[in-house]
């Protein structure tokens, strides 16, 4: 910036005259002085006082004698130096030299007045419009004096108006402080709103504007729309107002850019000479506009630009379109509704239609593509398309098209004649290919009344050709498709019955109609089986285009030519935008009446239809005979195929079945669509590998036979290319862990191997060989030969036994060959014992997943990554016939050493499967886990034995589980999985168990995460809406609870629970209590629970229970003091109960059956335990779970694991009902 104002200021300095250089130079420092104290930029002018004193004094100067001149140079370099036009310098020698501005007196009453009839005028234009143009902007101290009367005379007249045109195209000056003013009457919400920022240099502060809480009088709604106009003499504050509005999206801006001026401008003299600066004092940072932009020097750029003296009439435009809308939306979602054929698709829209916003809709033109994107985006149609008419366009509106029908014409048989030579053209081209243009589809009856005369004249001459090219190129349709149907049964083969074509659904009529191929025609059909051809051009429509599309779709002709129109004659025009009432339609939707579904089940959504071949339409004549010609020969190459399949093919059944398929497809039609080579190729290809599953099974093209040399192995490099193959195909390293790392990126051939084993021994081998593990890396490895397979793998097994890879079967000499680990390596072998993990990904093929499948089988690796391609291990290449196709087909198959079966052509499946890009750091994982295995299960073990409440049982668990050590793990959530079963199986107790918990899962693990206790004025209404009583008949109570709570927590609120729950059902004769759906929780409040149904003043030994953590027995006794009154022990008392019954709800029903309190009736409950301990494993994320305490009151057995058998087993669901039935009789008897 400072070498920028020095240049500035050299150029600038002057004289016009040597001895006046003093004067001089003491003016150019005024006017640096003056920009310095008044330049509302003032940081851009940095280091520009310094500039100008070192160039004063290097004497750089302007010879320039002419004041007015010095000042249009001064104003220029000024200008261009700070880019702002407004700073302009001026030469005004008459001035006074010691004028000031004059004193400001307050204008009177009748001057303001005055001022308003001047500067405001306001009018309520048609169409309830308000107008409300502002020429000067009245301060605050203005507005203070005379607010009331503009409420009156101005804005109440515009508040009733529908919507505001605020004209500021004359407004050329104006107050800062009367923006507030203008704005807030704009805005409606309830919090102000800061808009702008000033910025003052002289007096270097900043006034922030906001908007007034309160104004006089009455907001305009923000329901309203608001257009302000601009012009290019737009200025200052007037721009400030636009500016604000537009980025408060508060008003649209209408009309020319603005002027580009400033809120405070002001001339100041420089020094005591007759130069005068114009010098912008003020200005606005924006705080709406998002980046602290502003409107000044570049002025504000309106949303819609026109010329200032159209703006009025653009702006009534776009009220009267935004008054539009909603009866235009309103319009369409009528349409919709009772037109569109995609029924299902048509609430989703309406809902859509209904959310949108429309304010920043300007034209037609605007509401069209808004109502497209977001209509097409919606229901995926292309063809639900809205579009502004051209000038003078006729609208057709539904049901004023004429179709021509069968009365319409004459019954002069030589003008029906006449008629038929007129539309169709008929010849037989060399090599008896029929050749049929047509250049319009008729109504079916037309086509009826005209039937003898199409067959006489058309049909007959081209009934024995061998071929047929019916030519569409002209044919723009027709108003009517009713007679494709007839037209496409003349391509089908009667005697394979009826064939369906297609489906309409019309939406006018709500009626689904299937098409199919019809019997009864004149004329013999030309069949299924003789080519045809249709040759298509962008002019191709309607119907045309329909019929092509079937034909193509029906696999009953080759399209040739240009992409058609895409017009189909499915849709209807409706307008839903007129200029005015009863005026022209400015905008047009075309809905689809008719959904159209092909004989595959797809809907065709109307896009123009792609031929085949795409050629220009001159063209596609030349082209249909090239492709025909091609087509005479390719029946035999795909027949060829299925041959070569069965002769090569490594799985026989497989190469027939294939075979057939081709066959059948081929006689269907289906490679019609194939107009060369390649295409005949890629559908092969696609039809080969979907039936197949074998992604190496392919056709190619080429015009060069593959060599000999390309199909047999690579010669043995010399010594000195030995290291640079290795270095390129091997990376070694050992990861910390002394785990080795392997990757190469291809599979040698054995007699490479051979040649090269002792480079690779040193470089490669003797680096991995004493690691404790290895992953073997083969995620980029493609393949090749197969034949080192059995090398590698030996490596990792030990010398005896050896193990049988796989073995090979080889179609083309019917050998199978068994391959088998080598009884001798060279150098060291890994051995059978150490972990190996081998990383795929889907670019490993052919022989890698060879070596992978052998390993995963012999379960000697864990195998991690993605599923791999499906390679073969050789393919042989054969040429089909004459021609440039070429078949790649497998000769043989792998068959596995464990099942004898094929392997899946479909690939590996890997042990564990990620993204290739993660597989290393799964396997790393993987390998820790396991290493850390004899750890995790010696202190599952430890945990078991110290704490499991059978303490025998206990010590043979823990010694079993220690003995794990050898399982393959690949996750803690396997390691969970196989540690719980073996618990389970072990112990015979499903509440014996280790889960894996997330770490974003701990905060709700039982026994580790205490539980919150609630307040006692939430456990109140805890308490009335989980604890269920009732009074039955007969004076009988219920009471329902599904969980036990701790002990401590019920005594601080026990008081509640009398006045709930006890006091309801304490007088009553019997009592049912529910613990069908109690799940246990803690056991400490089961003795206040059973000593209110004995009596007081005899303790009763309710239960022993054994915690196998402290080696102690507690003996649990009913207690002498409880709060609120004892039910006792001789009122009859029913538990009912089920299979969820569980943990402390076990407890209270297993000691009131023993001690002959209660009747249980249900289901055996679940056979749960003592709340159990949960532990946490090391520093993995799995937790035991142990039963630490149990009953030992009886000698028979407790119900831990086992559960509590009901008196009288009922289903849970009849329990009650069985309960109130006993108790009545009960009860009935005892009275």
């Amino acid at each position: 910036m400072t070498r920028k104002c020095c240049l500035l200021f050299m150029a600038l300095v002057f004289c016009s005259a040597r001895t006046e250089v003093v004067y001089q130079s003491t003016l150019v420092l005024d006017m640096a002085k003056l920009l310095l104290d008044n330049y509302c930029f003032p940081e851009n002018l940095v280091g520009m006082q310094e500039a100008i004193e070192q160039a004063i004094k290097s004497g750089e100067i302007l010879d320039i004698s002419d004041p007015k001149l010095l000042a249009t140079v001064l104003t220029a370099g000024v200008q261009g130096a700070l880019n702002d036009p407004r700073l302009v310098i001026s030469y005004e020698p008459s001035a006074s030299a010691n004028s000031k501005q004059e004193m400001v007196t307050s204008p009177t009453s009748e001057q303001l007045l005055n001022l308003i009839d001047h500067a405001v005028k306001s009018d309520v234009l048609d169409g309830n419009v308000g107008y409300l143009r502002i020429d000067y902007i009245i301060g605050q101290d203005v507005v203070q004096q005379i607010g009331n009367f503009l409420i009156e005379k101005v804005w109440k007249t515009l508040m009733g108006t529908s919507a505001l045109v605020l004209d500021l195209r004359y407004s050329t000056g104006g107050q800062v402080s009367g923006i507030p003013f203008i704005i807030s009457y704009l805005y409606n919400d309830d919090k102000v709103l800061h808009v702008d920022t000033v910025y003052n240099r002289p007096s270097n502060t900043t006034t922030e504007i906001w908007t007034l809480p309160k104004v006089l009088g009455v907001r305009y709604s923000k329901d309203k729309d608001v257009i302000l106009l601009t012009s290019r003499h737009t200025t200052g504050v007037a721009e400030d107002v636009a500016y604000i509005l537009k980025h408060m999206h508060r008003a649209i801006i209408v009309g020319e850019r603005s002027a580009g001026g400033s809120l405070d401008i002001q001339k100041l003299r420089i020094g005591a000479s007759h130069f005068y600066m114009t010098v912008p004092v003020s200005r606005s940072v924006s705080p709406l506009s998002g980046s602290g932009q502003s409107w000044e020097v570049g002025g504000v750029m309106p949303c819609i630009a026109t010329s200032a003296d159209q703006a009025l009439d653009k702006a009534l435009a776009i009220i009267s379109l935004h008054k539009a809308i909603p009866d235009s939306i309103g319009s369409l979602t009528d349409i919709l509704k009772n037109n569109y054929s995609m029924v299902e698709r048509v609430p989703t829209l309406l809902q859509h239609l209904s959310t949108l916003d429309y304010s920043s809709v300007l034209s037609a033109k605007d509401l069209a593509s808004k109502l497209n994107t977001e209509l097409q985006t919606v229901s995926e149609d292309p063809r639900l398309l809205l579009r502004v008419t051209k000038p003078g366009e006729a609208v057709i509106e539904p049901g004023e098209e004429h179709v021509a029908m069968a009365a319409d014409l004459p019954d002069n048989e030589q003008l029906m004649r006449a008629l038929v030579n007129t539309v169709f053209k008929v010849s037989v081209l060399p090599g008896n290919v029929g050749y049929m243009r047509f250049d319009e589809f008729a109504d079916a009856s037309v086509l009826v009344k005209l039937g003898p005369y199409l067959v006489h004249q058309v049909w007959e001459p081209l009934q024995d050709t061998d071929y047929l090219i019916m030519d569409l190129r002209y044919n723009p349709g027709g108003p009517s498709s009713s007679a494709v149907p007839i037209l496409l049964s003349y391509f089908q083969d009667p005697s394979a019955g009826q064939v369906h074509l297609f489906t309409t659904y019309d939406r006018r009529t709500n009626q689904t109609q299937d098409h199919n191929s019809r019997a009864d025609m004149l004329g013999k059909p030309y069949g299924a089986q003789r080519g045809v051809y249709l040759l298509t051009s962008h002019h191709t429509a309607t119907a045309a285009e329909e019929f092509a599309y079937l034909m193509q779709s029906l696999g009953r002709a080759t399209l040739i030519g240009e992409i058609t129109a895409g017009s189909l004659s499915h849709t209807h025009t409706f307008c839903i935008l007129r200029a005015g009432e009863g005026r022209d339609c400015v905008l047009l939707i075309n809905v689809p009446v008719i959904t159209f579904i092909d004989n595959h089940g797809e809907c065709w959504l109307g896009g123009g239809v792609v031929p085949d071949a795409i050629v220009l339409a001159d063209e596609a004549l030349e082209k249909a005979q090239e492709v025909l010609t091609f087509h005479k020969g390719m029946g035999a190459l795909v027949e060829g195929v299925g041959q070569l399949l069965e002769a090569h093919y490594a799985i026989p059944e497989m190469a027939r079945r294939v075979s057939e398929m081709l066959n059948f497809k081929l006689v269907q039609g289906g490679y019609r669509t194939a107009v060369d080579f390649e295409m005949l190729a890629s559908q092969l290809t696609s039809d080969l590998q979907e039936a197949s599953g074998d992604h190496q099974l392919h056709i190619f093209h080429s015009y060069m036979e593959p060599s000999p040399e390309d199909q047999t192995a690579d010669k043995t490099p010399s010594p000195e290319e030995l290291s640079y193959i290795i270095e390129a195909l091997f990376k070694v390293d050992v990861l910390p862990g002394n785990v080795g790392y392997l990757r190469f990126d291809m599979m040698a051939e054995a007699e490479t191997v051979r040649a090269i084993r002792t480079q690779l021994l040193h470089m490669v081998w003797d680096k991995l060989v004493g690691t404790d593990v290895i992953i073997v890396d083969m995620r980029y490895n493609t393949g090749s030969y197969s034949t080192a397979v059995p090398i590698f793998c030996s490596y990792f097994f030990d010398a005896e036994p050896q193990q049988h890879l796989y073995t090979i079967f080889d179609r083309s000499t019917s050998h199978s060959t068994e391959v088998w680990t080598l009884p001798q390596v060279s150098g060291k072998r890994y051995g059978s014992s150490k972990d190996i993990y081998i990383l795929i990904s889907h670019v490993s093929g052919s022989a890698a997943e060879a070596l992978t499948r052998a390993m995963k089988d012999l379960n000697r690796a864990t195998v991690i990554g993605e599923p791999t391609v499906g390679g073969s291990l050789s393919a042989g290449i054969y040429r089909m016939g004459s021609s440039p196709l070429y078949a790649s087909i497998p000769s043989q198959v792998v068959l596995s050493p464990v099942t004898g079966k094929v392997w899946s052509l479909s690939g590996v499946e890997p042990h564990v499967t990620t993204q290739a890009a993660e597989a290393l750091a799964a396997a790393q994982n993987i390998i820790a886990l396991r290493a850390k295995l004899p750890m995790v299960l010696q202190t599952v073990s430890k945990l078991v034995a110290d704490n499991y409440a059978f303490a025998d049982i206990g010590a043979a668990v823990a010694a079993k589980v220690a003995g794990l050590t050898n399982r393959k793990i690949n996750s803690e959530v396997e390691l969970a999985e196989q540690i719980a079963a073996e618990l389970k199986a072990l112990s015979g107790d499903v509440n014996l168990k280790i889960t894996h918990i997330p770490e974003h899962s701990r905060d709700h693990i039982p026994g580790i995460i205490p539980m919150q206790i609630p307040s006692p004025e939430m456990f109140e209404d805890l308490i009335k809406f989980s604890v269920q009583t009732n009074l039955l008949e007969n004076n009988v109570g219920y009471l329902r609870f599904d969980m036990f709570g701790d002990c401590e927590l019920l005594s601080q609120v026990s008081e509640l629970l009398v006045e709930h729950v006890w006091k309801k059902i304490v007088n009553t004769d019997a009592l049912i209590i529910d613990m069908r759906h109690n799940i246990g929780g803690p056991t400490s409040a089961i003795p206040i629970l059973c000593s209110y149904f004995f009596d007081e003043g005899h303790p009763i030994l309710l239960d022993k229970v054994y915690n196998r953590p402290n080696d102690t027995t507690n003996e649990i006794w009913t207690h002498s003091q409880l709060t609120g009154t004892r039910y006792g022990s001789n009122k009859g008392l029913i538990i009912l109960t089920s299979s969820v019954t569980a943990g402390a709800a076990e407890e209270f029903v297993y000691i009131m059956k023993r001690l002959g309190r209660a009747f249980i009736i249900g289901q055996r409950t679940s056979g749960g335990c003592h709340p159990p301990q949960t532990y946490h494993v090391d520093d993995t994320n799995l937790y035991i779970t142990i039963p630490t305490s149990r009953s030992t009151s009886s000698t028979d057995g407790s119900w831990e694991g086992v559960g509590v058998s009901p008196h009288m087993a009922v289903p849970s669901e009849v329990a009650l009902i069985k309960a109130k039935e006993m108790l009545k009789a009960h009860l009935h008897s005892s009275s």
